[in-house]
């Protein structure tokens, strides 16, 4: 019987004073030893940017009887997962969860978020890695009733790993936990933000842009992740890093490019 607790890096891109990562930490630490690495400012829609041409810096932000030691780093939620693994830990964790993030990142919302990036580069690394999002903007969300699915989630994946190269979208309802109906395994709905841009000036006459947009979801099928949110359920997405689009090979294979 192994005894040994599970070593667990947790990270979000919302920022380590954020209620989400918080409540991800207490949970996690009922789970194992506990190590956060997480930025020390909003990072949200990030995606998978790294930073390469400024520095990095770290800091460490608490130690509590070596169940939780947090630090805060001034890069991008991925720098955050990549100065973990290299830097920070003496091993490679068991898992990595990443959140729970303050707002959906459902369907194509997965592309922009930097919830999912610090998960996906935790599944380059060869680590089992969740990311979790709340649907629910507010700083001060109630993240009570996302709890036991969080920790169910984690558990499953802690005691039956993830296929290789896939790492888990899990997004929660905004609902209180006895009207969340359960757990259903889904594709990515296929829907897109339609994209405005709000131009002003500034005094001096100089124009400037803010980025709105609304979110469409054309997607009928009751198999995707849009579906179960709006019917009450949890969604996981199994989430793979490999872009390749393999069912095109054979086609652009006609081409005759050779020729």
């Amino acid at each position: 019987m192994n005894l040994k607790k599970p070593l667990i890096l947790v990270t979000n891109d919302d920022g380590i004073t954020a209620p989400g990562i918080q409540a991800l930490i207490a949970l996690m630490s009922e789970l194992g030893t506990v190590v956060v690495v997480a930025p020390d400012k909003p990072q949200s829609a990030m995606g998978h940017a790294i930073t390469i041409n400024n520095t990095l810096y770290i800091n460490k932000v608490s130690e509590d009887d070596a169940v939780i030691t947090q630090y805060s780093c001034s890069g991008t939620p991925v720098d955050c997962v990549k100065i973990a693994v290299n830097e920070i830990l003496k091993q490679k964790p068991d898992l990595c969860v990443s959140g729970i993030n303050h707002g959906s990142n459902s369907s194509i919302n997965v592309i922009y978020s930097g919830t999912m990036s610090a998960a996906v580069e935790a599944g380059i690394e060869g680590i089992p890695a969740i990311g979790f999002s709340l649907l629910d903007f507010e700083w001060k969300a109630d993240f009570e009733s996302a709890k036991s699915f969080v920790r169910k989630i984690a558990t499953s994946v802690l005691e039956n790993g993830l296929p290789e190269g896939v790492v888990l979208n899990v997004n929660l309802p905004k609902l209180k936990e006895e009207d969340i109906k359960g757990i259903r395994i889904c594709r990515q709905a296929k829907a897109m933000w339609v994209e405005k841009f709000d131009k002003r000036q500034t005094p001096q006459g100089k124009d400037y842009y803010w980025l709105s947009g609304e979110f469409v979801n054309e997607d009928k099928g009751t198999d995707t992740d849009e579906w179960a949110l709006e019917n009450g359920y949890v969604s996981v997405v199994p989430v793979h890093f490999d872009m390749t689009a393999h069912h095109s090979i054979q086609q652009l294979n006609t081409w005759n490019l050779n020729e």
